[in-house]
């Protein structure tokens, strides 16, 4: 591990039971980075944070937080860390601003409150709402908050805009974006493909308790095939395109408008459309949604 890394995870394996959660993560999360961690529940995402924290304790493997082991220091490796857990407790008979002082007890009262008080107005959360007066949405917006309030060097957050709408998840995006841009490692698992589209730099989509993919959300999207609907000016002959690699004709009406498979680069069609008459060209990229389904498919 060299010093630009923030997580590293090597092998991890964790059962519960008869169960394996975890058959072998592996994981390498750059200081200063936003890394989204994909896949359904059940994939082994929580299990994975949770191991991170020492909260669990796998079955092989090793990981290290900014160098350190969490399970030969999980105090020290805690204090590193922003945590919003998927389901936060909180006592239900206090009002917010003293949950998050409880919270800030935990770590010593090295908390800056002008600093929460900003959280809490740009979230619209009110500090006086007992918690159980608090909706699902909001309840949310307290776990934000304390993973927030400390700024951490690491903030893992499990699904972290659950719960929220439209609006304050726009919010909550760029206020990790404003943590990283100060130094912060942002680690968040989530299973809503705009939400890794709209605010990772790199992801890692887990199935089964295995990364069957790593990479930049652009990459992932590049990586598998797109479509593309030609106009052609006149009817053409247009059986040169299906000689060329990885082309394939999905539909044709008249002999003016086809429609293309194309799978990799599309050097190769466009030199050939140089050809042909074209009026008209549109490219349909998948989404990330659309990628994550295929590793989803059933079967390897």
């Amino acid at each position: 591990m060299n010093d630009s890394t923030a997580i590293l995870i090597k092998g991890l394996i964790k059962s519960y039971g008869y169960v394996q959660a975890l058959r072998g993560v592996d994981l390498e999360v750059k200081q200063g980075e936003i890394f989204g961690f994909l896949g359904p529940n059940g994939a082994g995402k929580t299990t994975t944070i949770r191991c991170m924290l020492d909260l669990i304790r796998p079955q092989g493997g090793t990981i290290s937080i900014l160098g350190k082991d969490p399970q030969e220091d999980p105090v020290w490796v805690r204090a590193q860390v922003g945590y919003l857990p998927g389901e936060l407790s909180m006592e239900s008979n206090l009002r917010v601003e003293n949950q998050l002082r409880y919270y800030s007890d935990l770590r010593r009262n090295r908390i800056d409150w002008n600093y929460v008080h900003e959280l809490a107005d740009r979230l619209e959360l009110d500090l006086a709402m007992p918690i159980k007066n608090l909706s699902k949405g909001n309840k949310q917006k307290v776990g934000v908050v304390q993973a927030l309030m400390p700024r951490p060097k690491i903030l893992l957050l499990d699904e972290p805009t659950a719960g929220l709408d439209p609006l304050m998840q726009q919010e909550v995006y760029r206020l990790l974006r404003e943590a990283k841009n100060n130094g912060a490692t942002v680690f968040f698992s989530t299973h809503i493909m705009s939400e890794a589209e709209a605010l990772a730099e790199r992801v890692a989509i887990i199935r089964e308790g295995v990364i069957v993919e790593e990479a930049e959300p652009s990459q992932l999207v590049s990586m598998v095939m797109r479509r593309v609907r030609i106009r052609f000016r006149q009817p053409v002959d247009v059986a040169p395109l299906t000689s060329i690699e990885g082309v394939s004709i999905l539909s044709q009406s008249n002999g003016n408008n086809i429609r293309l498979q194309v799978e990799g680069e599309m050097d190769d069609l466009i030199r050939a459309l140089a050809e042909f008459p074209v009026s008209d060209l549109e490219t349909e990229h998948p989404s990330l949604e659309e990628i994550f389904l295929t590793y989803y498919k059933a079967g390897d």
